[in-house]
């Protein structure tokens, strides 16, 4: 289902792999006008140019700093006049036993995770309260709804995204905004490649060539959600792999 797609104004963050480059390529494909931030502005650069987009469609975006998502929303207003849809994608995953301590990677999940779609959600609202319309598309996890041993932060931070994306959804509905959280299972990306201690890296790798599906899969979802007409609001979504257990 890709209705209404053509000609939205679309911002992702996280766009320069996995799951925010297979939504970009998938949404370009049909047609919607899209502004990418990441931190990698050489691979932006490259897919936007592969996608035949504009230069000024790559944003170098840190989500960790509030100015940097509020210049890329407002540089995709500037350059089209409008926002309909942001897709708050960035995210990372070093998870490892809580009694290791490893405190610095608990700090980046929290800023990534959590505090990055905050300010997404703070960049984009002032345009989509304006215009009295718009789609705001929060990524969690499977382990936002299930927490397993080794992964309570990263757990927490997308469990959070849960609960912030509900209570935006109860809050925004005098502005006609819809929001959407989507709880990805394996899922082919870069995600695995965040995690720093060598035992658990191994084992999640493993996992990953076993058990994840394409990134399209991902983006299939997301252009579900966004095909809906004006009056339906497809709140959350959970997907895994068919033969993944947990």
């Amino acid at each position: 289902m890709t209705e209404g797609i053509a000609g939205k104004v679309v911002v992702i963050t996280g766009a320069s792999s996995g799951l925010g480059e297979a939504v970009a390529r998938h949404l370009a494909a049909h047609g919607a006008r899209l502004v990418l931030g990441a931190r990698r502005l050489d691979r932006l650069r490259a897919l936007t140019s592969e996608l035949g987009l504009c230069e000024d469609a790559a944003v170098r975006t840190d989500v960790t700093s509030c100015d940097e998502v509020r210049l890329l929303v407002d540089h995709a207003v500037g350059l089209h006049g409008r926002l309909d849809v942001i897709i708050n994608n960035a995210g990372l995953m070093p998870s490892s036993p809580l009694e290791r301590l490893k405190v610095a990677d608990w700090d980046r999940m929290i800023d990534v995770n959590i505090k990055g779609v905050l300010y997404g959600i703070a960049a984009a609202l002032p345009h989509m309260k304006a215009q009295r319309g718009g789609h705001i598309i929060n990524v969690s996890s499977v382990a936002g709804h299930k927490v397993r041993p080794g992964g309570a932060v990263y757990a927490a931070t997308k469990h959070a995204v849960r609960v912030i994306s509900e209570g935006l959804r109860q809050e925004v509905k005098p502005y006609n905004i819809r929001t959407t959280v989507i709880s990805p299972g394996a899922v082919e990306s870069e995600l695995p490649g965040s995690l720093t201690e060598a035992d658990i890296a191994q084992g999640m790798r493993d996992f990953y060539e076993a058990t994840a599906i394409p990134a399209d899969s991902f983006a299939r979802m997301v252009a579900f959600a966004m095909s809906q007409p004006e009056d339906v609001d497809v709140n959350e979504i959970l997907f895994r792999p068919t033969r993944q257990e947990f």
